[in-house]
């Protein structure tokens, strides 16, 4: 069981990445003491003093290096913490990806066991490891898992590939882990993420979802039929699923569900002043198989999600004029 109480000391891995910076500005507003972890080479960059300048930083952040191929770094930022929060997640590809990532979870969930203090570990999973099933249903839910087979015959291309096959199998090992040494794991599947990021470095689902003002007809059929959410609400719910005394499992994410035909009309509407591709350009592309994802069982633990699609996009579009990407 998870009780909040304010002062309490959590970690958060991949401290620089675009929902760890989110979730780290939250948990520090709501009275938390943060351990967050970093890869080496990023000591010397900009991305640190963004961090340090989050408010409450100065007192309550503490930054840690590791690197996910060494799971053993991890164990002085867990150290004393009464929760973990993954969101760390290799770069590369194939299989020394693969490796990593479960290397990577599964020695941080023993540096959990071996602190003694941790109650629940929230493992950051992704809506590829739930749409591609290849079932017949149109709805999926926490019950649902990619098959790789199916991924495999989408042609995703070999990093989207990779990448849902990869969170599957972490996120799997994570909650196995969890039932058979008894740690309380509990995992969060979000959709694509959108909203505000720190830095200069346009996000990738980012990207992705202004692909019809950058006229990236690649992903077209990506986002299709797809479903959004903002990076606030993503991290309010790491928060909420760590607090909330009955967690258990998984619980996607996603608060927006939409066609890449209702995407456009509401882009030409309320941006104007992008000249999108007339409709006849995508009009033969087959989008990406995905299921509508159901985030039920998330909301009957009392969440409430708090951005909407024009929130999403209006500040994806302010910030990414402002760093000239636009």
């Amino acid at each position: 069981m998870a009780d909040v109480k304010s002062g309490e000391s959590v970690c958060v891995t991949g401290g620089t990445g675009f929902l760890a910076t989110t979730l780290i500005t939250n948990l520090l507003r709501n009275g938390y003491s943060v351990n967050t972890t970093i890869r080496y080479r990023e000591s010397k960059t900009d991305l640190i003093r963004d961090l340090r300048n989050i408010p409450g930083a100065s007192d309550r952040l503490r930054i840690f290096e590791a690197d996910l191929r060494k799971p053993e770094d991890f164990a002085p930022a867990v150290a004393g913490c009464a929760g973990v929060f993954h969101v760390a997640h290799p770069m590369g590809g194939g299989e020394d990806e693969k490796k990593t990532a479960v290397g990577g979870v599964l020695g941080i969930l023993e540096a959990c066991v071996a602190a003694g203090t941790v109650r629940r570990f929230v493992y950051t999973g992704s809506a590829t490891a739930v749409v591609f099933g290849g079932g017949d249903s149109d709805k999926v839910d926490e019950e649902s898992w990619t098959d790789f087979e199916h991924v495999r015959s989408l042609g995703l291309g070999g990093a989207g590939e990779s990448y849902a096959v990869i969170k599957t199998v972490a996120e799997r090992a994570a909650l196995e882990f969890g039932e058979r040494r008894g740690m309380d794991v509990v995992t969060v599947v979000p959709t694509w993420v959108l909203g505000p990021f720190a830095g200069r470095r346009c996000p990738y689902s980012v990207q992705t979802a202004l692909s019809l003002i950058l006229g990236n007809e690649e992903s077209y059929r990506l986002i299709g039929r797809t479903s959004f959410v903002h990076v606030e609400d993503v991290a309010r719910a790491h928060v909420h699923l760590f607090e909330h005394p009955n967690a258990r499992g998984r619980y996607i994410c996603s608060s927006v569900d939409i066609t890449l035909d209702t995407l456009a009309q509401f882009m030409s509407t309320r941006y104007p002043q992008y000249k999108l591709p007339n409709p006849n350009s995508w009009k033969n592309i087959i989008p990406v198989e995905k299921s509508v994802l159901s985030s039920k069982k998330l909301l009957e633990t009392g969440f409430e999600y708090q951005h909407g699609l024009q929130e999403m996009f209006d500040e994806i579009i302010h910030q990414c004029q402002e760093i000239g990407y636009l």
